[in-house]
């Protein structure tokens, strides 16, 4: 008979400690690592992992699965990319808790904030719920292809306790404060891993409204943090622009939701074109309120987040051109084959390439100074002279005209990168600077967000690929990579139970060949409900992924096993 379920044989395995790689054997029982080392017993199922490196499976504490877990099995991209536990519900939007008549004000909200299409939200999401704890036995009743965790979200809350005030951005009162914090205790003890807010002006409904929660007053996100840290679980997560007017203010904040709480807490940082050293002033903080005992990290990316652009993509420079328009709701097929006539050529040439400051990210449709083909495979680090307008100049052609060839080559299929975050003076060294700090953990991938402008699931792919393989200078080791991606993200919400490949812990991991890992160009696929659309990208070198001793992909392709599980709420490190 087998000793073991599933015996990972003579991969070079990084277990997520950040202790030096070493050549050993994983095996797994009954969804357990139990033995890391040399195994002689037979595993019922055995991988010939040589060559290969065995890693932790990765945890990605920022995604946006919300609606999609209600109505799909497999959180793709995410799943693709190494992810065996995501957490959703961030940046304070999702779709519980809610009354009847507050849905569609909560799908515009995430259409707005998240790009994810209204149509494919309407029609799948089956709304069987209304309370928070009701939503999560809603995503229970299905199997899913990794474990996935949600935080209850304050903008839901506040539609629930306010109605069309909290959209008005009016200071709740005392009794609608006490009932967001009820409600928000009520989801964490049922099992939400915790709560989620959002500051930014960035964050606006399909209409243009600011998110519900950007107005709200600091006693309300004190009390509903003071009422989440009197469960004794849960943690804490903001958004927040840390602008020249507020930065300090946000840091106050910060340190008086963990104050009240006593919870652990992340916060979202990048580095901005306007002010590239203002994350160092960020990053001091952290030390500070660090040092002073409480546990808040910052969630930072692996790469510059830009937005993608093209036919078939939400925005591209084009999107606000009046002869354009009239074809812009056609298939890219249809679209591709209008603009490749040469009178359309001329009518769309001659009225030009124009921003459109009143549509959600239209002020950028012409910032060809800073814009860039994506190539395949993608360059996320690209040169500073190879800008569209940089290319252009260098041609004699009008950038207009080469954005045009462009966006009509390869069938439709082009697209344009524009990094907007993390990449400052053609560099990404600000973002290794975070990524290296000790109060950073990876995160901001938005998995399952912004469908037709970002494709960021990746991240853990990027982090091994460019960040330990590729990149000639400034490289970070591959033991702290894995370490960070796995062990400290599972830490930061919680999840102590996963994230280390040792015995006793949650036999979830991945075998990868890091030589032959490449990243693909994403596309667009038309398969959300009623056709919504969303970019995808996949990569090569993911040659196993296990999720509870169970074989979820092989080579990137499913299994057809969905071993995958809501977690609710925190869960304990196996006993020394």
């Amino acid at each position: 008979m087998s000793a073991y379920d599933l015996v990972v044989r003579g991969g070079t395995v990084v277990d997520g400690t950040g202790e030096a790689r070493r050549t050993a054997d994983v095996a797994i029982k009954d969804g357990i690592v139990v033995e890391v080392g040399q195994v002689s017993g037979r595993g019922r199922r055995e991988i010939d992992a040589d060559g290969a490196l065995v890693t932790p499976g990765f945890v990605d504490v920022h995604t946006h699965y919300d609606g999609q877990a209600t109505w799909d099995s497999y959180l793709q991209p995410s799943s693709w990319h190494g992810a065996t536990t995501v957490v959703m519900g961030n940046c304070g939007v999702g779709f519980a808790p809610v009354v009847p008549a507050d849905r569609e004000r909560l799908v515009e909200l995430m259409e707005g904030v998240e790009d994810i299409p209204g149509v494919a939200l309407t029609e799948g999401l089956p709304w069987t719920w209304q309370s928070f704890p009701e939503y999560l036995d809603a995503l229970e009743t299905r199997p899913h292809d990794l474990d996935f965790a949600a935080q209850v979200p304050h903008a839901a809350l506040r539609v629930r306790a306010m109605g069309e005030r909290a959209a008005a951005h009016t200071l709740a009162d005392d009794e609608e404060i006490a009932m967001m914090a009820k409600l928000a205790a009520e989801a964490v003890e049922a099992g939400a891993v915790g709560f989620s807010t959002s500051r930014t002006l960035n964050h606006k409904s399909i209409s243009g409204e600011l998110t519900p929660s950007y107005a709200a007053g600091r006693d309300e996100l004190v009390e509903i943090s003071r009422a989440i840290g009197a469960t004794g679980k849960g943690v804490l997560q903001l958004v927040t622009d840390f602008d020249d007017e507020s930065y300090g203010t946000d840091y106050d904040l910060i340190r008086a939701m963990v104050e009240a709480s006593g919870r652990p807490m992340s916060f979202s940082l990048s580095q901005s074109r306007r002010r590239p050293d203002r994350f160092r002033e960020t990053l001091r903080f952290l030390e500070e309120v660090n040092a002073e005992g409480h546990r808040v990290r910052a969630q930072v990316s692996a790469r510059g987040i830009g937005l993608l652009m093209g036919l078939d993509c939400t925005l591209n420079p084009l999107s606000a051109n009046p002869a354009y328009e009239r074809i812009a709701h056609l298939p890219v097929a249809e679209q591709v084959r209008a603009l490749q006539d040469p009178e359309m050529r001329r009518e769309v040439l001659a009225l030009g390439v124009k921003a459109d400051p009143n549509r959600i990210g239209g002020s950028v449709l012409d910032r060809f100074d800073q814009m860039f083909e994506l190539t395949d495979p993608p360059n996320y680090e690209p040169d500073p002279a190879d800008t569209l307008e940089a290319r252009a100049q260098r041609a004699g052609v009008p950038v207009e005209e080469l954005v045009y060839d462009l966006l009509i080559a390869d069938e439709g299929r082009g697209m344009f990168y524009l990094p907007f975050t993390n990449y400052v003076d053609g560099s990404l060294d600000g973002g290794r600077d975070m990524l290296a700090h000790d109060f950073t953990i990876p995160g901001l991938s938005d998995g399952g967000a912004h469908v037709g402008t970002i494709c960021d699931a990746s991240f853990s792919t990027t982090l091994l690929q460019h960040w330990v393989r590729d990149r000639e200078r400034g490289r970070l080791p591959l033991e702290f990579v894995v370490q960070r991606q796995a062990r400290a993200t599972a830490e930061a919400v919680g999840f102590l139970d996963r994230g280390l490949l040792a015995p006793g812990y949650k036999a979830d991991l991945n075998v990868i060949d890091l030589d032959a890992l490449h990243l693909h160009k994403p596309e667009v696929h038309h398969d959300l409900p009623a056709g919504g659309r969303r970019l995808l990208q996949r990569a090569d070198g993911y040659r196993h992924t296990v999720v509870s001793g169970v074989e979820t992909y092989v080579d990137g392709q499913a299994t057809g096993e969905l071993p995958g599980r809501l977690v609710r709420g925190p869960q304990a490190a196996p006993p020394a």
